[in-house]
């Protein structure tokens, strides 16, 4: 790709297709009333793959122990009451009434790219919020890490105030201004999962939103770790020409700041140029697969309400309850 040195005015980057307002976003609550949460998700949902993982749903808070009684789980038994009052004891556990749901927002320069319809960053924003909106409806609170060279944490909240906290920080990191001048560092990225780690409370369900151009050979380890005690569904926003190489010829591309272009007249750079999105590609299935978490791609050309609700909507956990019916008989 060749460069140019010619300043844009940067007002042309803001429009619906680039960059998110407070308005829309608080939109997306009423359609995210159709999305339920808690519903089965294959391992490697828009994709491939047999496995299949249940949300661990809502938790259970320790209440109190009692005296052990015929037919108690001895799973249960609290040795340390047995010990000091003499006889066995089990613990008795309350289901939590909320459960944390968090957002891990991976807004790099790379998300600030699209070529139809919308920029990634976009259709970032919007996921995030219809999945914060939905939480909310449910009764679990909202938190969310979002990080684009700084970071910024977001404790979980319950209600609107969850989702409303999340939707002003993602008018802003969503900025295609703030973003293309952001410097983001090689490992950020497992830094952000490290951090969200120390963080959360176990039992949370985490929705990974990111390109993952940033993952590495300790990307694997950060997730196991991330998963042991939490639910992990992994999103990832793609662009067409993520897929396959433009026809030949010599194409216009800007930063905001700079005019490049993208020469695909050779058909050595269009074979190179997909060999490169195909690699990585391949490389977030098996990062996912390895690690059994539901992979869901969401390209710029998509309706993200018509995606979310046909992965997370009443009617495909309706369908997917009846096909394990049908192939349990």
């Amino acid at each position: 790709m060749t460069t140019a040195s010619r300043t844009h005015d940067n007002s042309g980057l803001l429009n619906s297709a680039t960059h998110v307002t407070t308005e829309e976003l608080i939109a997306l609550q009423q359609p995210a009333r159709k999305l339920k949460l808690e519903r089965k998700l294959p391992a490697t949902a828009a994709i491939t793959g047999s496995h299949r993982s249940r949300f661990r749903g809502r938790g259970m808070d320790y209440s109190e122990s009692r005296i052990y009684q015929a037919g108690d789980d001895i799973r249960g038994m609290d040795w340390r009451v047995t010990a000091r009052a003499g006889r066995p004891h089990v613990k008795v556990y309350e289901e939590e009434r909320e459960r944390p749901v968090v957002l891990l927002l991976d807004f790099s320069p790379s998300l600030f790219f699209g070529s139809r319809n919308a920029l990634k960053s976009v259709v970032a924003a919007r996921t995030a919020t219809l999945l914060a909106w939905a939480a909310a409806h449910n009764g679990d609170r909202v938190g969310a890490l979002l990080f684009n060279g700084d970071h910024s944490e977001l404790p979980p909240r319950r209600g609107q105030r969850g989702a409303l906290t999340l939707i002003r920080s993602l008018v802003t990191y969503a900025d295609p201004l703030r973003g293309l001048a952001s410097e983001t560092k090689h490992g950020h990225f497992n830094e952000a999962l490290k951090r969200l780690r120390r963080t959360i409370r176990p039992g949370s369900l985490i929705f990974i939103i990111s390109d993952f151009y940033d993952i590495d050979d300790d990307t694997g380890n950060q997730l196991r770790r991330l998963q042991q005690h939490n639910d992990v569904v992994a999103i990832q926003p793609i662009d067409p020409l993520e897929m396959q190489a433009p026809p030949p010829g010599r194409y216009p591309v800007t930063d905001g700041k700079n005019t490049g272009y993208l020469d695909t007249t050779s058909a050595r750079v269009r074979q190179q140029y997909e060999t490169f999105f195909r690699d990585h590609h391949a490389r977030v299935r098996s990062l996912t697969q390895q690690h059994q978490i539901p992979l869901l791609q969401l390209s710029t050309t998509d309706d993200v309400i018509k995606a979310l609700q046909s992965w997370f909507g009443a009617s495909r956990r309706k369908s997917v309850g009846e096909k394990e019916k049908a192939g349990a008989a």
